[in-house]
């Protein structure tokens, strides 16, 4: 019997299109949550094998830039899950100060190129 790969879509901010038909095509069951909190909380109870997010810068937190330090720190506990974040160009430099602390598996700069997309989610997927 062949298990369903998961993926799992944070989708926050959105204003792109949805790419569930896509990672459908490519093989994966889809879940999409609309916020950090929800994602966080299927996590636990759920493993994935590919998380696709976005970076969303947010100036007002005290000790960190983005909710996506708190998926990374709970994906450190989920081996074999790879992260894939799209990102805006003009918040690159905040992104780097992410990226310089944990590990993404693909960053895709908005607007996210779906064949760039599709070419990720194809090597991010475990072997079968």
């Amino acid at each position: 019997m062949v298990e369903k790969r998961l993926l799992l879509s944070i989708v926050e901010l959105g204003g792109y299109p949805d790419f569930s038909p896509l990672y459908r095509r490519l093989g994966y069951e889809v879940r999409v949550e609309g916020s950090m909190r929800r994602a966080l909380s299927f996590l636990k109870k759920t493993p994935v094998d590919v998380i696709i997010a976005e970076f969303n810068y947010q100036s007002g937190f005290r000790d960190r830039v983005s909710n996506l330090e708190s998926l990374m720190a709970a994906v450190q506990r989920l081996p074999g899950t790879r992260v894939i974040v799209f990102y805006e160009e003009e918040l690159a430099h905040q992104f780097d100060r992410v990226r310089n602390r944990f590990e993404f598996f693909a960053a895709l700069r908005f607007p996210v190129d779906e064949e760039r997309l599709a070419a990720a989610v194809g090597e991010a997927s475990p072997s079968q």
